[in-house]
């Protein structure tokens, strides 16, 4: 062990951190799919969706992890999803 790999971080991917906290601890809001986003083999792999927080509407969207991509009828426009939000910031969110 060189004295280098003593001060060298661990990258860590912020975003899977950001959705790992969400979905331990953010709220739970409904919402709906508004469209979807395809791979090549023409399954969905994006979702983009909008959900309303205290009389505010929010649209975002999340690409779908491998657990999400083998229930793909729960993500076709129209259906009504569960959202996990930031109560601080609750245009941070993610489809669960």
């Amino acid at each position: 062990m060189g004295l280098l790999s003593l001060f060298r971080r661990e990258r860590r991917d912020a975003e899977a951190e950001r959705r790992a906290r969400l979905l331990r601890t953010g709220r739970i809001a409904d919402g709906t799919v508004l469209d979807v986003g395809t791979d090549e083999a023409g399954g969905i792999s994006h979702v983009f969706y909008a959900y309303q927080i205290s009389g505010v509407e929010y649209e975002s969207s999340q690409t779908l992890d491998d657990a999400q991509r083998q229930r793909p009828a729960a993500y076709a426009p129209g259906a009504s999803v569960t959202v996990r939000y930031d109560p601080r910031q609750p245009a941070n969110s993610v489809v669960v």
